[in-house]
């Protein structure tokens, strides 16, 4: 998670020009975004990614940026994994959704890039912006209050911490963001394009240990501990507001409280929440604007992002992964990698597990059962999500009187990681008109990584059965709707969608519907047991979460 500005990324990636050059005639051919080809003929690249989420195409992004030969292939009909956004189309006219992450900031090409953001890194270098429309506050609807408002001045005088526990709430806050602030320094005294766990680390490490000069070894240490460690040093009481909002802002980014996530990840939130300044950024058209940008990275330089392409197996020759084999349009294909596949899958989706095949290795070519066994089998698996989008009635004005977020928390004594407890909801139509026809709204309201999958599990899409679960399990969602909402949403509903573990299993092709791994302890770095096999995405280091992702797929 340690991030890497505009300006470092210059100098420190112009040190490593392409090894090799794609061939022109292959490029003009083959950089589209379609898959209209459907010969048989077998195509080399230098590298292929499989999945095209926000760790897939950033990793595509940097890699076509410096001529290397890059074909991303997605299984579903469109790019962007949980990022891809969906459009409906009604009498009112379309309504356009998000479908994931929706709190973004650093984005704005209009203000100063951080090196907080590692998307935001990517899309300088690759010369890409994504519109936005930026903002300062969110609602929070807590026991303690159903209308607070959450800005950058959270933990000053006037804020919500000084409402809520006066003096001592101050005290907590300014107790946290000291024993922070040295870490935020280590977090960006290494850019990540330098972090590599090969014989290559000296040269990339070692221009930036002088950065590391000032700073106490023992704190550094610290970035790998979880947060929780951080809360005890600064004897927060366990029961407190202050502790169980900062438990949420840890669930919100990693689907882990802070016992679950670790340092470095909060020393950058926290940085981008709190800092003077900070404000957040609603992407125009939605967040698949992000996507779009990010391919538009790739083919430009020549890379290729295939859709409705699902990979059905990594080949291996020599104990090496040199290729891909694939399902297109009804008909088999095979496609070469000269150097590397680079998989956005989850660990369980990519390896199997042994008690579930279903990987994309052939445990014929390779031998990783101990792998599996020690590592894919013993990550545990976060839960998964219950969505609600709903388009609606509503006038400019009401919904400019709206916050374009909110945080709900039933019962903090439940945890935020309960069932039907914790929410957050997205109305972007707040800042984006966009999004829906005159006169009208949309807005995503989900359960983060709370929804088990268990009572999903084996059950058909279209039948009755799914159908009443679907209604069931996203009637908590209406009722906190109808807490947040001024005016009565289901009388002014024109369209709705729910979606479901299974959805998540369907569209993003996720091991049980999953957030991804419930910890971050231990996760891996790009590389695998698998020379030429490496990875991006929320399964490896550094976790869960747009910037982490994005990170990763710089790394990889």
């Amino acid at each position: 998670l340690l991030l890497l500005t505009p300006q470092r990324c210059n100098g420190f990636l112009q040190q490593f020009p392409s090894t090799r050059k794609y061939k022109d005639d292959l490029h003009n051919k083959y950089a589209t975004n379609n898959d209209e080809d459907t010969t048989n003929i077998d195509y080399e690249y230098d590298v292929i990614v499989v999945g095209s989420g926000i760790g897939g195409l950033s990793s595509a992004a940097m890699l076509s940026k410096y001529g290397y030969s890059v074909l991303v292939l997605e299984s579903h009909s469109q790019p962007g994994g949980a990022a891809h956004g969906f459009t409906m189309k009604t009498k009112e006219g379309e309504f356009v959704f998000d479908t994931g992450p929706s709190f973004f900031s650093g984005l704005n090409p209009n203000l100063p890039p951080k090196s907080s953001n590692p998307l935001r890194t990517i899309l300088d270098y690759i010369d890409e912006t994504v519109e936005c429309e930026p903002y300062n506050s969110f609602g929070l609807v807590f026991p303690e209050g159903a209308d607070l408002i959450h800005t950058s001045n959270f933990g000053r005088s006037g804020g919500v911490l000084d409402e809520i526990l006066g003096e001592e709430g101050l005290r907590q806050w300014e107790s946290v963001m000291e024993l922070m602030s040295p870490l935020a320094k280590a977090v960006d005294a290494l850019p990540t394009a330098a972090i590599r766990t090969d014989i290559g680390a000296p040269f990339t490490v070692g221009p930036y240990l002088p950065n590391f000069a000032s700073l106490n070894p023992l704190n550094n240490l610290k970035l790998t501990k979880p947060f929780q460690s951080i809360l005890d040093d600064a004897n927060l009481p366990g029961a407190g507001f202050t502790q169980r909002w900062l438990d949420l802002l840890c669930f919100c980014l990693s689907g882990l409280p802070a016992s679950g996530t670790i340092t470095a990840e909060m020393a950058l939130m926290l940085d981008e929440f709190y800092a003077p300044d900070a404000i957040m950024d609603c992407p125009k058209g939605g967040a698949k604007q992000i996507v779009n940008a990010l391919t538009r990275g790739i083919t430009k330089h020549g890379g290729t992002v295939r859709t409705n392409s699902h990979v059905e197996k990594i080949i291996i020759e020599d104990k090496r992964a040199v290729g891909v084999e694939l399902r297109a349009s009804g008909k088999k294909k095979t496609y070469r990698a000269k150097q590397a596949v680079i998989s956005n899958l989850s660990l369980w989706d990519l390896f199997g597990t042994t008690k579930k095949a279903g990987g994309l290795i052939d445990p014929n070519d390779i031998d990783i059962s101990s792998f599996i066994q020690n590592k894919v089998d013993t990550t545990p698996v976060a839960k998964s999500f219950m969505h609600l989008h709903v388009g609606f009635r509503a006038s400019r004005e009401e919904l400019e009187r709206l916050q374009a977020h909110y945080m709900y928390m039933d019962d903090w004594s439940r945890g935020v990681d309960a069932e039907d407890n914790a929410v957050l909801l997205s109305v972007p139509s707040v800042h984006d008109p966009t999004l829906a026809p005159d006169g009208y709204g949309v807005l995503h309201i989900y359960t983060p990584a709370a929804e088990e999958y268990a009572r999903w599990e084996g059950l058909e899409r279209k039948s009755a059965e799914y159908k009443t679960l679907k209604e069931r399990r996203s009637r908590y969602l209406w009722e906190v709707l109808e807490k947040i909402m001024p005016f009565d949403l289901r009388e002014r509903t024109v369209i709705s969608r729910v979606g479901t573990p299974l959805t998540h299993e369907r569209y993003l092709r996720k091991h049980r519907g999953t957030y991804g791994p419930a910890t971050t302890a231990g996760l891996p770095f790009p590389n695998t047991p698998i020379k030429g096999l490496l990875v991006c995405g929320d399964s490896c280091f550094p976790g869960i979460g747009v910037p982490a992702v994005a990170g990763s797929g710089l790394l990889a």
